[in-house]
């Protein structure tokens, strides 16, 4: 059976003028070449309907719980928890990812985030037992592609890396343990720009064989 990849980006700039974006296809272009039978989706979360969690959506979601169909939500509800299964769906039937975004602000783009809450559904992507929560996604792995204008994966800069933690924690929590990390970091600080991205892009092609 083929194996499903799924790409993920959340980066509004144009590839050429993105430093993750770049470390990425070359990645994901790796990918491909070291696995011609698999199937990969690009996912470009700037150009995706991502429903946001939003009083709507909770509506609509109630409305189901509490034995109502389809039928019973307005147009509206109806299109945004279609899209919300169906990236759920598409999330859940992958077998292994790639999340490739910038820093902002010590964190991940707001699409990015929203895209999280989408997957994040208990009884779908985890669910609660005796014993706290358990993961329903293990045996899947995944790597994050990030850029950002300082450097936080040293000592000093660990405690404001709010991004790649944070997906750390979203991922293992939903049981996907494997996370390999590709930073492409310093790039505001008036360093090596070109070298930065040729050991970034290096190391991502390095890590296509685990997967």
């Amino acid at each position: 059976m083929s194996k499903k990849f799924l790409y993920v980006s959340a980066n509004p700039k144009e590839e050429k003028d993105s430093y993750s974006l770049k470390v990425g296809r070359a990645f994901i272009e790796q990918y491909k070449k070291q696995n011609p039978n698999h199937e990969v989706t690009e996912l470009d979360l700037f150009k995706t309907d991502v429903p946001y969690l939003n009083a709507m959506v909770f509506d609509g979601f109630s409305k189901l719980q509490n034995g109502g169909s389809l039928n019973d939500l307005d147009q509206e509800q109806m299109q945004q928890i279609g899209n919300l299964n169906q990236l759920l769906e598409q999330f859940m039937e992958a077998d292994a990812y790639a999340f490739v975004n910038p820093m902002w602000n010590f964190s991940i783009p707001p699409v990015l985030k929203a895209y999280i809450d989408v997957i994040l559904q208990a009884g779908k992507t985890f669910h609660y037992t005796e014993n706290g929560p358990e993961g329903l996604m293990k045996g899947k792995k995944a790597v994050h592609i990030q850029a950002s204008g300082g450097v936080y994966s040293n000592e000093a800069g660990s405690e404001m890396d709010f991004s790649h933690r944070y997906l750390k924690s979203v991922l293992g929590f939903i049981g996907i343990s494997e996370l390999k990390f590709v930073p492409v970091e310093g790039i505001a600080m008036g360093l090596d720009i070109p070298e930065i991205e040729k050991l970034a892009k290096e190391k991502a092609i390095e890590f296509v064989s685990e997967f």
